[in-house]
């Protein structure tokens, strides 16, 4: 979200501010869990859930198209996800 406002003039500084501080947290996140998890598994499941977040973000608050298609292919990311998380334990 926080880069999406950063293209508007008004909102530029708190979107970029929003941005590096999601961004903080999602590396530390991505940190942590690859203390537990293989790194192949712990970064497919950072960008698959980050992909995932980012289509319904884009649905939810700018009205970015959904349909059954594109639904169906978040649904196998987050598929696949939990399939290499349940194969890792």
């Amino acid at each position: 979200m926080g880069l999406k406002l950063a293209q508007e003039e008004h909102t530029k500084v708190l979107g970029v501010v929003m941005a590096l501080v999601c961004m903080t947290i999602s590396g530390v996140l991505l940190w942590l869990a690859q203390r537990d998890i293989p790194l192949g598994t712990s970064y497919a499941v950072w960008t698959g859930m980050g992909a995932a977040g980012t289509f319904f973000v884009g649905v939810w608050f700018y009205g970015d198209p959904a349909n059954i298609g594109r639904y169906l292919g978040v649904a196998l990311i987050v598929a696949g996800v939990v399939t290499l998380k349940l194969a890792h334990e």
